[in-house]
């Protein structure tokens, strides 16, 4: 239970904004293990930290991230939308899990690997998404570390598995019970689960045997471990 590794769900949501570097600074604070980040590239070609697809949600501003560029982006925000660049810098030593709701396809894979390549942070970034994207961060770096995030109770097929080759299966914590995790574990991978964030949730994916647990309340969690 122990080793359980506890990961904020991008940054401390629940007491600063998500996908912030202010976000990053508390759960780090608050002694996470990691962080996971959401990572989705501007017109041109600048990865930055938010899930949606717009500015809408956060930053009140009904415009998709695909048409503005990064400079546009800082503007409208007053610099709060942090580029991966900045978030891998903000977390120096600590891991970082890096997932991809917008990048399908290897040319935008590519680009994120670059950076991240660029700030020597290949050893403590790891990266989580669908089959498609991390199929797209296979083929950008043959050595990364990868979370397959799978969302059935159907095991991922062996040639999906073949190509990513993941070292983790990143499951929502509902779907998660103890056959799972014995299978998961079986088969060879670690097991990631996403993201509970009440206690009794917790104490029974910590019984369970989850490898790693990803939460907005990672304070919660460690008091728990």
């Amino acid at each position: 239970m122990q080793n359980v590794t506890a990961v904020a769900h991008r940054g401390a949501p629940y007491r600063v904004r998500e996908n912030t570097l202010a976000s990053l600074r508390s759960a780090l604070h608050l002694g996470a293990d990691a962080v996971e980040i959401d990572v989705r590239l501007t017109k041109d070609g600048v990865p930055v930290l938010l899930h949606d697809a717009t500015l809408k949600r956060l930053w009140e501003h009904d415009r998709p991230l695909t048409a503005l560029s990064a400079a546009e982006v800082r503007g409208l925000t007053a610099g709060g939308v942090p580029t991966l660049e900045e978030a891998l810098a903000e977390c120096d030593g600590s891991r970082v899990m890096l997932d991809l709701p917008g990048t399908p396809d290897v040319r935008a894979a590519r680009r994120v690997v670059d950076v991240v390549r660029g700030c020597e942070a290949q050893d403590r970034v790891y990266y989580c998404a669908g089959a498609r994207e991390m199929l797209a961060v296979r083929a950008a770096d043959p050595a990364a570390e990868i979370a397959l995030t799978w969302t059935t109770l159907a095991p991922p097929r062996p040639a999906l598995l073949d190509a990513v080759r993941p070292r983790w299966l990143n499951y929502r914590f509902g779907l998660v019970d103890h056959a799972l995790a014995e299978r998961v574990h079986h088969d060879g991978y670690l097991l990631s689960v996403w993201t509970p964030d009440t206690r009794r949730s917790m104490r029974r994916l910590l019984d369970i045997g989850a490898d790693s647990i990803t939460t907005n309340r990672v304070e919660v969690l460690l008091a728990l471990r």
